[in-house]
């Protein structure tokens, strides 16, 4: 094979390798803002407590109680997914409450 030829096929190989990488570049960047969306959305959906909501201790943390003493307010929801709750100190995980039925 001539050297022209060589020079040639390689030319249009790195030509298709750079538009194959713009398309996939400009691909990506349409697609990126609805799946932001999507998340953003789903996330403040799927929040586990709320403030004001009424949340139980589970049995095991608390025993010789009755489940209406261990019940308590929250007060507010932090960034981390944790709780304040209104007459009890400290921050509390989802893992220490029972489950809504």
């Amino acid at each position: 094979m001539k050297k022209s030829t060589k020079r040639l096929l390689g030319g249009l190989a790195l030509a298709a390798a750079g538009l194959g990488a713009i398309g996939a570049l400009i691909m990506n960047k349409t697609s990126r803002p609805k799946r932001g969306r999507l998340r953003e959305r789903d996330s403040s959906r799927d929040k586990w407590a709320r403030p004001g909501m009424k949340v139980t201790f589970r049995a095991e943390l608390m025993p010789g109680r009755d489940g209406s003493e261990r019940t308590f307010q929250v007060t507010d929801l932090l960034s981390s997914g944790r709780v304040l709750l209104n007459g009890v100190s400290g921050e509390h995980a989802e893992k220490e409450f029972e489950r809504v039925r």
